[in-house]
C-alpha cells in the first residue's frame, strides 16, 4: 500500500501550472497570426517582385527587367564586398533607401555579398551614365540601387523615377 499526502504548497503549485497552460492554449488558439511575405512588393500598386534564383548575371539582368531597366547583358563589375558591421552616417542613408524598397541590410551587417554592376541603358530624360547595383547573398538579392556616375548625381531604388 502507498500513502501519498499532499500539502497545500503542492495543490497551489499544481494549480497554477493548470492556470498556466489553460492561459497558453488559449492564446495560441484566439490569437490570429498574420503570415509575412518574404518577397518585397509595392504598396502603391500591389505588384510583387521576385528577388530570389539569382544566381548568374543573366538572373541579374532578368531581376531589373522586373522593374522595366534595360541594361548591359554583361556586368561592368561583379564583387564581392562585406556589408559593414556598424552602419556610418552614409550606409545608414544607403540603408534607408532600401527599406523604402522593402530591403533591409541589418540583418546582412559583417556578411560577404556580391555586387553586379551594370549599366543602365534606358534611364529617362538623363544623357550621362546610369548604373544598377545589385546586391545578392546566398541567391538572393537583398539590396542594390540605380544611381548617376556624375558625383553631384542621383542615387534611388530599383523602381523607376525621375531624379
Amino acid at each position: 500500500m502507498f500513502i501519498y499526502s499532499l500539502r497545500a504548497n503542492t495543490i497551489k503549485l499544481v494549480g497554477v501550472i493548470c492556470v498556466a497552460l489553460t492561459v497558453l492554449i488559449a492564446l495560441i488558439a484566439f490569437i490570429p497570426t498574420y503570415a509575412v511575405s518574404d518577397t518585397p512588393t509595392n504598396a502603391d500598386t500591389e505588384v510583387s517582385y521576385r528577388y530570389d534564383k539569382v544566381k548568374t548575371a543573366g538572373d541579374v539582368v532578368e531581376f531589373l527587367s522586373q522593374f522595366g531597366w534595360e541594361v548591359t547583358t554583361e556586368p561592368i563589375e561583379v564583387k564581392t564586398v562585406t556589408i559593414p558591421s556598424e552602419f556610418d552616417k552614409v550606409f545608414s542613408a544607403y540603408n534607408e533607401i532600401q527599406k523604402a524598397q522593402g530591403l533591409n541590410l541589418t540583418k546582412f551587417k559583417g556578411k560577404d555579398v556580391t555586387r553586379y554592376t551594370l549599366c543602365v541603358t534606358n534611364y529617362p530624360d538623363y544623357e550621362g551614365t546610369v548604373y544598377a547595383n545589385v546586391l545578392v547573398y546566398r541567391n538572393r538579392v537583398i539590396g542594390g540601387d540605380v544611381c548617376s556616375a556624375d558625383a553631384s548625381g542621383f542615387v534611388q531604388g530599383f523602381l523607376k523615377s525621375t531624379p
